[in-house]
């Protein structure tokens, strides 16, 4: 592997070491197309806090937006599939 690489890497990993993003991916595995509030009001978190974890999942390439008229919607990506796949492992 390449030192870029592994720097991508590091970055999708830090991308979802948080139990919060972790469950941010869990809710939006169940419920695709959700907006930042509709997110913060299920997890019972401040707007800042989970628009600001879903930003860092963004960066990390495990989230995708999508402007709606009104509020942007988020869903996974396919790799934020995989990782939560290879987090039930570690359970």
């Amino acid at each position: 592997m390449s030192v870029k690489t592994f720097k991508e890497l590091e970055r999708m990993v830090r991308g979802f070491s948080n139990h919060r993003r972790i469950q941010i991916l869990e809710l939006l595995k169940k419920s695709p197309e959700l907006s930042v509030e509709e997110i913060s009001d299920m997890l019972h978190i401040n707007y800042k806090t989970a628009a600001d974890h879903i930003r860092r999942l963004a960066i990390a390439g495990l989230v995708l937006k999508r402007s709606d008229s009104v509020s942007v919607r988020h869903k996974l990506t396919d790799r934020a599939e995989y990782i939560l796949k290879f987090l039930r492992t570690l359970e």
